[in-house]
């Protein structure tokens, strides 16, 4: 079992920057991908970005592509999401995901690739 517990949600306002953090415990000795997903208010869940298990690798939904930033420390066991330029627009619960499968044939793209999931953070950005 993995926990993945996610910080750094807020309030923010428009054109300001975050960090998300997401920290795993648990048998984290086994490497994940790793993902980010958001979920807007009578919206679905829908992806945001992902990371392979050694991090060479990332891949962004093309409407953050050019602000947000994927990234992971393994030592710490913990995956970041660096937001610019906020926007009212991404206002949502952010979750981060972690999949024992292999970051290959764009199948993190879809929630059911992965195993594990926080709680979630909000972000609220005010214009």
């Amino acid at each position: 079992q993995v926990q993945l517990v996610e910080s750094g949600g807020g309030l923010m306002q428009a054109g300001g920057s975050l960090r998300l953090s997401c920290a795993a415990a648990g048998r984290t000795k086994s490497s994940y991908t790793m993902g980010w997903f958001r979920q807007a208010p009578g919206k679905e869940r829908g992806f945001v970005a992902a990371i392979s298990r050694s991090g060479d690798s990332t891949s962004y939904a093309d409407s953050v592509k050019g602000r947000f930033t994927i990234s992971r420390d393994n030592a710490k066991n913990t995956v970041y999401l660096q937001i610019i330029s906020l926007k009212p627009e991404d206002t949502a619960v952010y979750y981060c995901a972690a999949s024992p499968r292999p970051f290959s044939s764009n199948a993190y793209y879809f929630a059911s690739y992965y195993d594990y999931w926080g709680q979630g953070t909000q972000v609220t950005v005010s214009s």
